[in-house]
């Protein structure tokens, strides 16, 4: 069922998708709900609903940004791995980065890009101390995030971590741009400028809204902030 839910998406959608990337995609699927009987992974364990609300809604974001051969990406509260394990699928010659605040999430990762053989590297840490450090400050082209934080502090966590003329990508739900109007700020100060929006209907008829923010200048150094105070005291 997976595989025909991800051929008849991509298809639609013009993106090329081989019968070893399914494979590894049903592979990924199995490893989810083997793991998530011993952790709590995700509340999603139905294969249509893993194709659709983990799959292909983070493989949606191709649909706003194409990825270069050699692009470092990091995904910031990767969780169980999305969007950044099914876009290396996809994206091979990415250079991925999973970055996650609870390592026993980065166990479950280890075992799946062990499996696939994907080459990634895996982080246990918080995105806020990590985003200014000189080894991940400002070095990354993309900085991707699903539903992790409203926009005004995802901004302050992700942003440092972007280098200028790279993107921030956040991936929101139908009050996407809801927010974006609240992150205005945010964005400015942190070097960002909005680029595009991207509103998409997934196959079961759930909203999303994709939101590209270029950076233009870089981050200041007093930013980010520590967690509490970025949650407590968006920009």
């Amino acid at each position: 069922m997976i595989t025909e839910i991800l051929e008849k998406w991509c298809e639609e959608n013009n993106i090329a998708v081989t019968t070893q990337q399914t494979a590894a995609f049903e592979e990924y699927a199995r490893l989810l709900v083997e793991w998530n009987s011993k952790m709590n992974l995700t509340a999603i364990t139905d294969e249509q609903d893993i194709a659709i609300k983990h799959f292909i809604d983070s493989i949606s974001l191709l649909c706003c940004h194409t990825p270069a051969d050699g692009e470092r990406l990091i995904d910031i509260g990767t969780g169980a791995g999305f969007p950044g394990i099914p876009l290396r699928i996809l994206c091979p010659a990415i250079r991925l980065t999973l970055l996650d605040s609870l390592n026993k999430r980065l166990l479950f990762l280890d075992e799946v890009c062990h499996t696939l053989k994907i080459d990634a590297e895996l982080l246990h840490a918080r995105a806020e101390e990590y985003g200014a450090k000189s080894a991940y400050r400002e070095q990354y082209d993309t900085a991707v995030s699903r539903a992790v934080a409203n926009l005004p502090a995802l901004c302050e966590y992700c942003m440092p971590f972007v280098k200028v003329g790279g993107s921030f990508i956040a991936m929101k739900g139908p009050d996407g741009e809801n927010e974006l109007d609240s992150a205005q700020n945010a964005i400015a100060v942190l070097g960002g400028k909005t680029e595009r929006i991207e509103k998409l209907t997934l196959s079961d008829g759930g909203q999303r809204t994709i939101i590209l923010i270029r950076k233009i200048k870089p981050t200041p150094v007093k930013y980010p902030r520590r967690g509490v105070k970025i949650n407590k005291q968006p920009l």
